[in-house]
């Protein structure tokens, strides 16, 4: 029998996949319908989604097939993936969630969807989702009917009032903010907290709008930032910006586009010797500064789903991805919410912390951005493991190597930097990053590790 459903919607972190051609409604209704035999009978699932034209019609289709597993469906409608993650730690008139799902495409293009989803508070990833993948591609055949029985729940207001009392003494800040939805649906709770916190703020493209009229919804894209940098130099003090879902954030200063790595050292300021994980692509620099201030700082894979387990399972207080998901467990619960993110910033300011100080008082060195090299889903793991074996006895004109890390790709410290090069999840490329001291050397770390995959694809 052919395959009517793409085994590779089935990813590390989440399902993810375009409408229509992979998630149509014979694959969602399994996805419900399987999924809620995995989460159990007689559990309460709450769906939210976010503003692509086609969330609402897989929310229908996830919802038959969680009822045809016999799941009580709660439907929260349009909302930020962090008031999703949300609803796992409250009660609805008594009522409270066994695990959430977003239907979300993320900073995706506009024709793509997929699902994040959260059981018992912690992230249903990895090989949950690839077992869940091979079950469903054993019963294709499975025909499951149309019912779209579910209960509307309000997790907005809730939300709202939390971060409006958490934050209250942020009240009447006295700078001026500017904000970039991307016409995301960051704005289905922000503006309702700033106002009601008094805050003098200018919004850009605040509409949610799945097609993403204005621009792609991913700030850890320079070009992406290019309207609000103008709208922070006309009128503004501080600035941030969102990706589609709201789990990501960019911070902006007059003089810095603060990356999350640094934004970790930040927020860690006001922490009492905390844990804190970073992922394999962020700067020694945040590593070796946390631990220089008495910290403790832990390095661990990439991937927001990946770092929630590791969170709960050191106790951190906070954890970071360069691209911008920043989880704070200190006086939250532990995932990745932009919104939250950009009040506890706003709440450094207010602490009288100087953003632009403090960065440039960071020790300098040169980093690429992530360097992507394009290769199949077949082949990526393998060149990762031929990478490894070629660097147990490496060209005789490699730069002297310290060490290796290898919890997620390999990692390469090198005298004055180190080079990384690792496997995505979620599509077939490699993904390289490069840091030195040195700017000729961050190009050399470069050129050689290049060379290296260069090899190891010759030898497959």
């Amino acid at each position: 029998m052919t395959d009517i459903i793409e085994k590779n919607i089935f990813r590390e972190y989440d399902i993810r996949g375009i409408f229509e051609k992979e998630l149509n409604e014979i694959s969602v209704k399994l996805i419900g319908y399987y999924l809620g035999q995995k989460i159990g009978g007689d559990k309460v699932v709450a769906i939210g989604y976010d503003a692509r034209s086609h969330s609402p019609i897989l929310r229908d289709y996830l919802t038959s097939g969680l009822n045809a597993a016999e799941c009580k469906v709660l439907d929260m409608g349009m909302v930020a993936t962090p008031v999703n993650y949300f609803s796992n730690y409250i009660n609805f008139n008594g009522i409270t969630t066994d695990a959430s799902i977003m239907i979300t495409g993320s900073h995706n293009p506009s024709e793509y969807n997929g699902f994040k989803i959260t059981v018992d508070q912690a992230p249903f990833f990895g090989e949950s989702i690839y077992a869940l993948g091979d079950e469903i591609l054993a019963h294709q055949d499975l025909v499951i009917e149309d019912n779209n029985t579910k209960t509307d729940i309000d997790v907005k207001t809730p939300y709202i009032n939390f971060m409006v009392k958490e934050f209250a003494h942020l009240k009447n800040f006295p700078k001026k903010i500017v904000i970039d939805a991307g016409n995301g649906v960051a704005d289905t709770v922000i503006t309702d907290i700033f106002d009601a916190l008094n805050f003098d703020y200018t919004g850009l493209y605040l509409e949610p709008d799945g097609t993403f009229p204005n621009h792609h919804p991913d700030p850890s894209v320079e070009k992406n930032l290019a309207d609000i940098k103008s709208a922070l130099e006309k009128d503004g003090d501080i600035a941030f910006a969102y990706d589609g879902d709201a789990d990501r954030i960019a911070v902006l200063t007059h003089k810095h586009n603060i990356k999350g790595d640094q934004m970790a050292l930040l927020y860690a300021m006001k922490m009492q010797n905390p844990t804190v994980i970073g992922e394999v692509k962020c700067s020694q620099v945040m590593y070796d500064e946390l631990e220089r201030r008495g910290a403790k700082a832990i390095m661990y894979k990439t991937g927001h789903s990946n770092l929630k387990v590791k969170m709960k399972e050191t106790n951190a207080d906070l954890a970071c991805e360069v691209s911008g998901h920043i989880f704070f467990k200190n006086r939250y619960f532990g995932y990745d919410d932009a919104i939250y993110a950009t009040l506890r910033m706003l709440e450094l300011i207010h602490d009288g912390i100087n953003l632009d100080r403090e960065i440039d008082a960071l020790p300098t060195v040169f980093s690429t951005e992530e360097i992507k090299v394009e290769t199949t889903e077949e082949e990526k793991f393998a060149i990762i493991d031929k990478v490894k074996e070629l660097l147990l006895n490496p060209p005789a004109d490699f730069p002297k190597i310290l060490s290796i890390i290898d919890v997620d790709g390999v990692r390469i410290n090198f005298e004055k930097g180190w080079g990384l090069v690792r496997a995505s999840n979620t599509t077939p490329v490699l993904v390289t990053r490069f840091e030195s001291t040195d700017e000729a050397l961050a190009k050399e770390y470069e050129s050689k590790v290049n060379a290296l995959i260069t090899q190891a694809k010759s030898l497959l």
